[in-house]
């Protein structure tokens, strides 16, 4: 098949063109390279069944494919936040020209939205019936509500003009080619323990996450796909650790001498966070592997590769 990825030269777009490329499809990476790296697609450059389009999805684009990964929007607090307006625009009129390239070639579409569509959640663990508790006006609203509108767009597409749509809630996932500043815990707590700096809790660090491995995610995003279910389906690692224990888990792994200091907590950010997967195990047979301790190793060696190339 000819399948297009837009964010292909982020961390996960990155990782599921590698499988798409190894399963011999055709891909064309859409990017603009605002938090994508070329680095991360390099192996594939000089593939003749591989093509890179620098291109801002905010602006219409016209190429004929069969499938369409959704995947571009900066996805940490860190970049999302940075240009705020920005975000929304990829979230909103990026997806408008997706959906309507997805239209008009009559290609199958996948969203790749985010657990941030439960903001701050009040229900534990978060199923995909739970509509959500999110500040509209608060500083993470760009991509929460961004997604939120996003995941509309697809349904009103599907039951207007009858595009065939999928739609993934992504949550947590963290591996190797994760941007070394994007300000989420996986990586700050690595580059900081690999830095020889203190890991910086926010909070209490009681407040909970769930991490899925990449190439777990990757898997249940195609399954999701190339399956009949519309979704809207959790996928992430219903393992639950607070952010303390994170730390210690890594400060341990990496430098054991590290100092573990604590910062107040940014405005709305979820206490909880843990997805039901009941759905994806019923309609995907899909359920993560990787366990948190493994990734962790594959990650660190990763980062530690690059900042010591980096210095």
């Amino acid at each position: 098949m000819r399948i297009l990825v837009t964010g292909g030269a982020g961390f996960v777009g990155s990782h599921l063109i590698d499988r798409l490329m190894e399963q011999g499809h055709e891909v064309v990476c859409l990017d603009n390279f605002y938090t994508g790296t070329k680095r991360n697609i390099l192996q594939w450059l000089d593939n003749p069944y591989f093509e890179m389009i620098r291109h801002d999805i905010t602006e219409p684009i016209r190429i004929e494919v069969d499938q369409i990964y959704h995947l571009a929007c900066p996805a940490s607090p860190v970049h999302y936040q940075f240009n705020p307006v920005k975000t929304v625009k990829t979230s909103m009129m990026g997806t408008l020209n997706m959906l309507g390239l997805a239209k008009r070639v009559k290609a199958r579409f996948l969203l790749a939205s985010t657990s941030e569509v439960y903001g701050d959640p009040d229900v534990h663990p978060q199923t995909e019936e739970y509509r959500g508790n999110v500040n509209p006006i608060g500083i993470r609203a760009c991509y929460d509500e961004g997604k939120r509108i996003a995941e509309t767009l697809s349904f009103d597409y599907h039951r207007q003009n009858g595009v065939d749509i999928r739609v993934a809630r992504i949550f947590n996932t963290f591996g190797p080619r994760m941007l070394e500043n994007d300000g989420r815990v996986v990586s700050n707590f690595i580059a900081q323990s690999l830095r020889g700096v203190p890991l910086t809790v926010y909070g209490d660090g009681s407040q909970t996450r769930s991490f899925c491995y990449v190439s777990d995610l990757v898997e249940g995003l195609m399954r999701l796909m190339n399956g009949e279910h519309t979704g809207p389906i959790n996928l992430g690692n219903p393992g639950e650790y607070t952010i303390l224990e994170l730390a210690q888990k890594i400060q341990g792994m990496v430098n054991p001498e590290a100092e573990i200091i604590f910062k107040p907590l940014p405005q709305d950010d979820p206490k909880q966070r843990q997805p039901d997967i009941t759905r994806a195990k019923t309609y995907l047979g899909w359920e993560p592997s990787v366990p948190l301790e493994q990734g962790l190793k594959l990650t660190i060696q990763d980062f530690s590769d690059r900042i010591s190339s980096a210095t």
